[in-house]
């Protein structure tokens, strides 16, 4: 009995040794999956922020596509045609910039100062004058003596001719930059308004970038030595501008602001003579050369414009201007564009004739024989101009 009992209890000794061993192995089994649970929570969680992320990336990508699409049709027009208008200051540019600048294919804005080799102010570049060019763009790659030491020894340069390196380094500096500000526009065709800085200006345009085109707007020089006098009154050194004048010439100015029906009637002219025979002389000379030049030089790539015509019929020398161009020369197109950029609007109601004041002409002007000379149609005598 006593050896039953003993057997017994051993056999309930190995139960419970067995029990507790399955225990424990519960508990550490309860304790694994505790872990896995918690791993794969934490793979869940990790999980879930990728899949986040990645939607995060494909808006972004999305975006990004969409930002490539839009741009796609903003980059320069390798086939853009550049164009120039040249003409003396004073002479009607800026009216025929504005009249091409608002059709619908054409972009034109000035003055870029883009030639004009020997055009360079330093007193400009001192001057507190944001939008007053200092040289023009040949001149200062011309003067960048580092690039041009580049050009000299760069073995992608230097067996080449300096001077011509300079030139088309011009030329494709010109049009990055009209490319690039015409792209978002979808405009094709692009220009610059060019004064005649130098009387090898249009030599120049046909050096440096021989495929552009070329219009010469000329007017009348002696109603343009009335419109630059009062351009240089108001743009006076004394007045916050860039021109000097001189003791006499202010005197003059004065005088003429001060009173301007006395200053009529007692025959006093806003000119000096010096001033007067200079420009008189500038005018034939720059205006002769500049046509001499286009002519032989562009060709069929030159075109000229009268501001006179322009005048009395701006429909029609618009579209001119735009045939020469390959612009669409429609006349529901030329006269939306003429209504844009009418002189009176630009001018606050003054008349294209006059610029605002009479149409009075330079006693003194000197008389040149040939095509240069000054139209019969102004006046003959000179008066004082209403003021502006």
């Amino acid at each position: 009995m006593r050896l039953r009992l003993q057997e017994r209890e051993r056999a309930l000794k190995q139960a419970r040794a067995e029990l507790e061993g399955h225990r424990r192995e519960l508990e550490q089994t309860a304790h694994q999956l505790a872990e896995a649970e918690q791993q794969l929570e934490t793979k869940t969680t990790k999980l879930t922020r990728v899949r986040k992320q990645r939607q995060k990336d494909r808006t972004a990508l999305a975006a990004t596509r969409a930002q490539l699409d839009a741009a796609e049709g903003k980059l320069p027009n390798p086939e853009l045609t550049v164009f120039y208008i040249v003409g003396q200051a004073k002479s009607g540019t800026t009216w025929l910039m504005r009249l091409l600048d608002a059709h619908p294919e054409i972009m034109c804005k000035g003055e870029g100062r883009i030639f004009g080799r020997g055009y360079k102010r330093p007193d400009v570049k001192r001057m507190d004058a944001p939008t007053y060019q200092p040289s023009s763009l040949y001149r200062a790659l011309l003067d960048a003596e580092y690039l041009n030491f580049w050009i000299k020894r760069s073995v992608w340069t230097r067996e080449g001719d300096p001077d011509e390196q300079l030139r088309r380094l011009t030329r494709a500096t010109i049009h990055h930059f009209l490319a690039a500000r015409a792209a978002p526009s979808n405009k094709r065709i692009v220009g610059d308004k060019t004064p005649l800085l130098s009387d090898e200006i249009v030599t120049e345009i046909a050096t440096i970038d021989p495929s552009a085109k070329v219009i010469h707007i000329i007017r009348d020089g002696r109603d343009i030595a009335i419109s630059a006098k009062h351009h240089i009154w108001n743009r006076s050194t004394d007045r916050g501008g860039i021109h000097d004048l001189d003791s006499e010439e202010e005197a003059i100015r004065d005088a003429y602001r001060e009173g301007p029906a006395d200053f009529r009637e007692n025959g006093r002219s806003i000119f000096t003579p010096d001033w007067l025979a200079g420009t008189a002389v500038e005018w034939v000379e720059m205006t002769r050369r500049a046509r001499d030049d286009g002519r032989r030089l562009l060709g069929d790539r030159y075109l000229e414009l009268r501001y006179e015509d322009l005048q009395s019929d701006p429909e029609r020398e618009t579209a001119a201007a735009c045939r020469f161009l390959g612009a669409d020369p429609s006349p529901r197109v030329v006269e939306a564009c003429v209504a844009r950029a009418s002189f009176e609007r630009a001018t606050k109601g003054a008349s294209a004739a006059t610029n605002g004041r009479p149409s009075s002409c330079a006693r003194g002007w000197p008389a040149s024989g040939g095509m240069c000379s000054p139209p019969t149609t102004a006046r003959s005598s000179i008066r004082a101009p209403e003021s502006s």
